[in-house]
């Protein structure tokens, strides 16, 4: 069954990150098994309009503005003719959003259902339940899941977090892992320097990822070990946290920060380490690690949220997200790799490659897919209902959100009507309708070479005779 998807998230190409790699990733296998799929987010800088990447995937840059951490100003409305223009143009049959941090994501689903549309979610990060920001994002994401057809989580421990956040049913949540491109993250042993252990980072620099963390590690490893050197890839505002570390312990020689990288950078700076270091506080499934694994690099991580399923425990050190034990765990590796132990960075590879694939994680979220397009429609009676069962108060207010939906909706339905919208070219569809047609007619003119070739053989002996 071919599906037109479209993919819907805050983040995307030029931002750099996990979920920016797994909608590019997923996109392009999903486009080489048949389907069509776009992706739709918000505009970066002068980058505002439709862009063309590998395989003809269409992103759309909406002109939304951005309030925090790349993240679009939650309105609910303001969206909504835009959402809906590009999914009728495209004839979209599933809106597929990524990450519950980006708004853009939560109300595309919401818009998405409401034009009758199958809605499916995956979520990339785990959430806490105590402070005033989870609880808001938590509810809100409430809101959002409430009548979505499916849910995806990259570990089973991000899946049991999403259950219980959104009040889903655990057989409406598949996991299916995030995968690495295997082919770009080869191990590289000779571009490693002589008589130096090299400890690579790269990872945002937020309170997220445990930077704080890493600048108490820094000072007590480069204290113990003179021939350990740190580098640091990735930027953010905890940056000042580590030049600051930098000046008091006159570490200039010992570290160095690399700012912002590129994805398809990422590799030449992995490969000339020998220890990779993550220090993340929570994570529903680490891509940095599997990339490091990858290039042959020895893993330590601290043990939170989903880490500990994403690799064996003779590929990776595991540590409580402390100081003193990060330090330990890092000792440990360090004299691995004095002494020649542990396995090989070609294994390492290998094993990666074996464990992890994008085809696979595509052919899975087909399945899904295929399942969600089965589902029969739901009226909206039924959905009012299921969003007043939500909370004596807060079921209420969403009754209230999702009507004055509908209403708006209908409002820009009157206003632009879907037969004034033109339908876009399938540039994916004529594609692959080329590539058969040039198969095809490659194919039979082999066969009548081979076929006259004999003929014209006996013509030429009867003329010669």
């Amino acid at each position: 069954m071919r599906h037109n998807v479209c993919m819907v998230s805050d983040f995307f190409h030029p931002n750099a990150g996990g979920v920016e790699s797994h909608i590019y990733q997923l996109s392009q296998c999903l486009i080489e098994r048949g389907h069509k799929v776009v992706v739709v987010t918000h505009a970066y800088g002068d980058r505002v309009g439709i862009r063309y990447l590998t395989n003809f995937l269409k992103i759309y840059y909406l002109p939304l503005g951005v309030f925090y951490a790349q993240n679009t100003l939650p309105t609910l409305f303001t969206s909504l003719p835009l959402i809906r223009d590009i999914c009728v143009r495209e004839q979209i049959t599933i809106v597929h959003g990524h990450s519950a941090f980006s708004t853009l994501c939560q109300e595309a689903l919401v818009h998405g259902r409401n034009m009758a549309l199958k809605a499916v979610f995956t979520d990339h990060s785990l959430f806490g339940f105590a402070d005033a920001s989870s609880i808001i994002t938590n509810k809100f994401l409430h809101f959002c899941l409430c009548d979505i057809n499916h849910a995806i989580c990259v570990s089973y421990t991000s899946k049991e977090n999403t259950v219980l956040r959104a009040s889903l049913h655990p057989s409406q949540v598949s996991v299916i892992p995030n995968a690495v491109d295997a082919n770009m993250f080869t191990p590289d042993p000779s571009r490693r320097q002589a008589g130096r252990i090299t400890i690579v980072v790269v990872s945002r620099l937020v309170y997220r990822k445990g930077i704080d963390l890493l600048a108490g590690v820094l000072p007590i490893i480069c204290a113990r070990h003179s021939d350990v050197h740190f580098l640091i890839g990735g930027d953010g505002p905890k940056r000042v946290n580590l030049e600051e570390v930098c000046e008091k312990h006159q570490l200039h020689e010992r570290m160095q920060l690399l700012g912002s990288i590129a994805h398809a950078n990422v590799r030449n700076v992995l490969v000339q380490g020998d220890i990779f270091l993550n220090t993340s506080l929570t994570e529903a499934f680490c891509m940095a690690i599997v990339e490091a694994a990858s290039c042959g690099l020895k893993v330590v991580s601290t043990g939170v949220g989903g880490i500990p399923e994403v690799l064996p425990e003779d590929m990776i050190q595991l540590a409580e997200p402390s100081v003193d034990d990060l330090v330990d765990a890092l000792e440990v590796a360090i004299r691995n790799v004095r002494e020649g132990k542990g396995i090989s960075p070609d294994e390492a590879h290998a094993r990666i490659e074996s464990y992890y694939q994008w085809a696979e994680v595509a052919e899975r979220t087909e399945q899904v897919y295929d399942r969600v397009a089965e589902d029969a429609p739901v009226t909206l009676a039924e959905r009012l209902n299921k969003f007043h069962s939500l909370g004596p108060v807060a079921g209420k207010i969403f009754v209230l959100l999702l009507m004055l939906c509908h209403l708006w909706l209908s409002l820009v339905e009157w206003w632009r009507p879907r037969q004034f919208i033109d339908k876009a070219p399938d540039l994916q569809a004529c594609r692959d309708s080329v590539r058969q047609q040039y198969s095809s007619s490659r194919e039979p003119s082999r066969a009548c070479q081979e076929n006259e070739g004999p003929t014209l053989q006996r013509k030429s002996k009867r003329r010669h005779r």
